[in-house]
């Protein structure tokens, strides 16, 4: 089965996004190069990634926190779509996107996995023309991508008595999927410890030039 074009049944892909400010976001990252530099580092990849992953394939909606109206707007491009993530633990709000948005196949991603591209993204969303959610594993335990069909309600186990931030975090998650047919896509990390920057950096050195 193929997803249909019809634009009833369109394409999402949601960036969860924190406000890039220093002690807010990347805290792991942040007490081990200073909670300024984590952040800037933060603000500076997620402009990167959402600029690599326009595509007229999907639609680019930002779930951002926090939902304060005195929010900074200039962070991010003012003509993409942005929706509150509401409170609650990451499985909370992600389960509450999940369930608003408009029916259609939704893929969620954070903003913290540098190695992302729009070939990865298209082929989260070709794996649900035949399976009813995806996810994109990290070596960590835990994914970098969940994606729903969404032919139907999401059940109302998703998400839920997940151990987040664990090695269980991904198996946790397809369990709360009784019933559905479950891809698995490429594994990529994300940063979160300087290591992690360190190994980033590494590899990048490695790509050709030119």
């Amino acid at each position: 089965m193929t997803i249909s074009p019809d634009p009833r049944w369109r394409r999402r892909l949601v960036v969860m996004l924190k406000e890039p400010r220093a002690g807010r976001v990347k805290t792991r990252l942040g007490r081990d190069i200073g909670m300024t530099p984590a952040a800037w580092w933060f603000r500076h990849q997620s402009a990167a990634l959402l600029r690599r992953l326009r595509d007229p394939r999907w639609e680019l909606t930002l779930a951002i926190t926090p939902d304060v109206k005195t929010i900074d707007t200039r962070l991010w491009p003012s003509d993409l779509a942005r929706i509150p993530q509401g409170t609650g633990s990451l499985g909370d709000r992600m389960g509450r996107v999940m369930r608003t948005l408009p029916r259609g196949p939704i893929c969620i991603i954070g903003a913290d996995i540098p190695a992302i591209n729009r070939h990865h993204i298209a082929a989260a969303f070709t794996s649900l023309g035949d399976h009813d959610a995806t996810f994109g594993p990290a070596s960590d335990g835990g994914y970098w991508l969940v994606g729903l069909k969404r032919t139907a309600p999401p059940p109302p186990s998703l998400f839920q008595n997940v151990r987040w931030s664990s090695k269980h975090a991904l198996s946790d998650s397809i369990a709360t999927l009784p019933h559905h047919r479950i891809a698995t896509l490429a594994s990529l990390e994300d940063v979160d410890t300087a290591e992690d920057l360190a190994r980033l950096a590494f590899w990048c050195r490695q790509i050709p030039r030119g």
